[in-house]
């Protein structure tokens, strides 16, 4: 079995958290999400895996290189071009799309693989999903997950027969109006056959236009509803939360790095911490971070590396990225705030620069 991981997007939903990063490299912590899924691939016994990359995908490259610190074999498909005057030029061409050139480039899918989105953290016992796909002879398997009926809304709901076979599919529905509370996880198993439905050169989703085209001539496409933990980043408010249950340890599998103070508290190196600070777990505290007097850190809470927390400053419930200078004069609560933007948990989000953070936020690197 062979995978390939979806890494071309451009993460619009999740700006400003990506103007600098693609989203498989968002850090939950200090382990990027895509890192999840490398070693989920791993574990069950994969060994070569493609990432169709675009928007800031050298980045992806540079992190994961060839897979040898994982030991697995990945390769990478860019989907872009230089323009005339040298300016790199990305051009993502769809989920089905970035499949298809994979294959009319390098042939790589030449058995059943896996597509996961490089975006959401998961647990999935992908043996058991392989399984199922081929107890059913099925060209096509998406993991599917139950929802409640509040959260119908934010997903593709998947209709099926009593066998698991598709029957239809709705894109964000109603709660009124859904069929199914049966979301789509955006976790596909293909034959290599599938691709032949799939056009050349041209841009092609998944969701929206493989499936559905394979339904209506009767393919053998099924779904196969799943129990397992799936942290999908498809907004800002999401990642904070993540990172909130990172640190609460409720990432199934995930250990935080770091040196262990006491229970629910973590340093890295060159780590200094006033004894007149007040820190209430949990907490990270990344390398090389200044905590001043009288600080007080109220967990859970995240203090990125370099970053310089001034005498009186109180954080609650607030994630600080790397290299940020906080003043005192406010409480930062439920917010993640970074040298150049913050986020709030309710989704707001803007410019440190000109908003109410401006004459509490800096940047460590401006000053001599």
């Amino acid at each position: 079995m062979k995978a390939m991981i979806l890494a071309a997007g451009r993460g619009t939903r999740v700006k400003p958290i990506t103007n600098h990063i693609p989203k498989p490299l968002i850090p939950i912590i200090d382990k990027p999400v895509v890192e999840f899924l490398v070693e989920l691939l791993v574990k069950h016994g994969i060994k070569e895996v493609m990432l169709n990359i675009s928007h800031l995908g050298w980045k992806i490259q540079e992190f994961l290189g060839d897979g040898y610190k994982y030991g697995v074999h990945i390769g990478y498909s860019f989907e872009g071009h230089f323009d005339a005057s040298g300016n790199l030029i990305t051009e993502p061409i769809g989920s089905a799309g970035g499949m298809k050139r994979i294959q009319q480039r390098y042939g790589f899918f030449d058995e059943t693989f896996i597509v996961l989105c490089g975006d959401a953290i998961v647990d999935l016992d992908i043996t058991k999903a392989l399984d199922f796909h081929r107890s059913h002879n099925a060209m096509a398997t998406i993991i599917t997950k139950e929802v409640s009926s509040e959260m119908v809304s934010n997903y593709g709901i998947v209709v099926t027969d009593d066998e698991g076979r598709i029957k239809s599919f709705q894109e964000k529905p109603s709660a009124k109006e859904a069929l199914s509370r049966i979301a789509n996880t955006g976790i596909y198993i293909f034959e290599p056959e599938v691709l032949e439905n799939v056009p050349d050169n041209t841009f092609y989703d998944i969701g929206s236009q493989l499936f559905p085209a394979l339904v209506k001539a009767g393919a053998p496409i099924y779904a196969v509803n799943m129990d397992f933990q799936w942290l999908d980043i498809g907004r800002t408010s999401d990642y904070l939360k993540i990172l909130e249950k990172a640190l609460k340890g409720e990432i199934n599998e995930f250990e935080i790095h770091g040196k262990r103070l006491s229970e629910g508290l973590w340093i890295g190196a060159g780590t200094k911490i006033n004894p007149e600070a007040k820190l209430v777990p949990p907490v990270w505290i990344g390398p090389a971070a200044v905590i001043e007097e009288g600080v007080e850190i109220i967990g859970p809470a995240m203090i990125g590396a370099n970053a310089f927390i001034s005498k009186g400053t109180a954080i609650k419930n607030s994630y600080i990225m790397d290299y940020v200078k906080l003043l005192p004069g406010i409480t930062f609560e439920k917010v993640l705030i970074s040298p150049e933007y913050f986020v709030k948990l309710n989704g707001e989000s803007g410019r440190i620069s000109g908003s109410f953070y401006g004459d509490f936020v800096k940047d460590v690197r401006s000053e001599p």
